[in-house]
């Protein structure tokens, strides 16, 4: 049986970590990058993570999607390369129409009908008119905060209020995501843009938000958000970000879910790079009111940059396994880690 062959688009810090992880599986293999950096062009995948090349062939990496991604040129395609559902739809739609399966990283993506339903329904037409699945997952939104608040919930026989709280690094994220959470800004320049509402924050409230009460049969009414920068006293630097002291090393995201006109659902995420700096512990925890009442942390907090890397690596048999559509985390089977043969998760025609 063949390997299942991936695509990788995009290669900064989620996709080059993506293709260091499926280099130690069995039984899959990359067959095609895209990268639009001057310094990644032209060299093998390989080469840029610094790796041997071993017995495989050469996979040299392309500026062009035209010129790695061709109608069923691999099982799937990882997209590492946006956070909002309407920038990564071109490009999710490219893979769509060449009969590919695709996992995205990008945030709204988790759950891409709570913000843009029109984009959702299209998507979810083009996967199914070419036979192929599309999925949007990571550390949070996909798991964290959502798919694992509601596995606890299968418990309880009544629920009453969510709280879920990541306290998390950003550090192992890339440049991106340094910027949309405000990292080296001022005070003021934050807070103008959140004003302005340039600020993206933690992208997947909503989502996360959304995907809970959809799972739990709850219409949620309103939503609201809200954020704060996180001021730090002393230099910080990550592999990706730098705040000096008195500028903002990252932001405090809090957001709300109404049902019946009640808070049912409260999200808290306060994010920065380097916390351990100024003594904040990460950890991941969720509190659910109910019976019998949930009180689940684990600390310190899953790392998000590996944690997101896992997931869409960890996710590629589910959705290649999966009915043609646009899917989320509570229509596929349970993430795990595969530690056997990748081809023994695949269920073939």
């Amino acid at each position: 049986m063949d390997k299942v062959r991936v695509v990788i688009w995009g290669f900064g810090a989620m996709g080059s970590g993506m293709a260091r992880m499926i280099l130690n599986k069995q039984g899959i293999e990359i067959v095609g990058v895209c990268d639009m950096h001057p310094d990644r062009v032209g060299k093998d995948y390989r080469d840029v993570l610094g790796v041997p090349r071993g017995d495989g062939a050469p996979v040299v990496i392309k500026g062009e999607i035209a010129d790695v991604l061709t109608e069923k040129c691999c099982d799937i395609a990882l997209c590492a390369t946006d956070s909002f559902t309407k920038d990564a739809f071109p490009r999710l739609k490219f893979c769509l129409e060449r009969k590919v399966n695709v996992i995205s990283t990008a945030e709204e993506m988790s759950f891409p009908a709570a913000k843009n339903p029109e984009l959702a329904a299209e998507l979810d037409r083009i996967a199914k008119a070419n036979g192929v699945s599309i999925l949007g997952t990571g550390i949070n939104p996909g798991l964290i905060m959502d798919l694992l608040v509601i596995a606890m919930t299968g418990c309880m026989v009544d629920v009453r209020h969510i709280e879920a709280k990541r306290v998390n690094s950003l550090s192992p994220f890339g440049p991106t995501v340094m910027h949309e959470q405000g990292v080296g800004f001022t005070v003021e320049a934050f807070e103008k843009a959140v004003k302005d509402g340039t600020m993206a924050g933690h992208v997947g409230f909503h989502e996360s938000v959304a995907m809970i009460g959809a799972a739990l049969g709850w219409k949620v009414d309103k939503f609201e958000q809200q954020m704060k920068p996180i001021v730090t006293t002393v230099d910080r630097k990550s592999p990706h970000g730098f705040a000096k002291a008195g500028d903002v090393a990252g932001v405090n995201m809090t957001g709300q879910g109404y049902v019946g006109g009640e808070v049912r659902i409260d999200m808290i995420h306060p994010q920065q790079i380097e916390p351990e700096m100024e003594g904040t512990h990460t950890g991941d925890y969720v509190t659910i009111q109910g019976t019998p009442p949930i009180n689940l942390a684990n600390t310190p907090e899953v790392e998000g940059g590996l944690g997101t890397i896992a997931m869409c690596v960890n996710m590629i048999p589910n959705v290649i396994n999966a009915t043609p559509g646009l899917k989320t985390m509570i229509d596929l089977p349970v993430p795990r880690a595969i530690m056997g043969d990748f081809r023994d998760q695949i269920r073939r025609a």
